[in-house]
């Protein structure tokens, strides 16, 4: 199942560089999308992706740099809070165009009816855990 994954994920890097997105990597723009239109602490941001807050705030701060967010301080002063600039939207957007292509040829690869019982199942697997404190399952 591992190389069956990896095999997607290779054709999902592949079309990614089949761009020009102004030197963000694929791991900025995971970054990017998970900032929502509010804006968002850097704290929450790394829960969000799953990163430290460390390592989050590198990304953050070039995304400031590349003009994708901006950046400004909560109440207290020491929170630090981004928010995608319009840049950061039409990246995000022309990043979605790029995906949906790819999910386009792979609907027709496969047909709409498998295309869309793969997505659901997708979906499910990627869900949170759901159940016991362990993240098992139920039952």
């Amino acid at each position: 199942m591992a190389q069956l994954i990896g095999g997607l994920l290779d054709a999902i890097r592949a079309e990614y560089l089949a761009h020009e997105w102004d030197g963000l990597r694929p791991s900025h723009i995971r970054v990017l999308s998970a900032v929502p239109d509010r804006g968002v602490s850097i704290t929450e941001l790394a829960a969000r992706v799953g990163m430290t807050k460390q390592g989050c705030g590198q990304f953050a701060t070039t995304l400031v740099g590349s003009g994708h967010l901006t950046e400004s301080r909560g109440a207290d002063r020491r929170t630090r809070l981004v928010t995608r600039t319009p840049r950061g939207d039409r990246t995000l957007e022309r990043f979605s165009g790029v995906m949906d292509a790819l999910e386009g040829r792979w609907r027709v690869a496969v047909g709409e009816r498998r295309y869309a019982t793969f997505r659901a199942v997708l979906s499910e697997l990627a869900a949170p855990p759901t159940g016991s404190a362990e993240g098992l399952p139920p039952g």
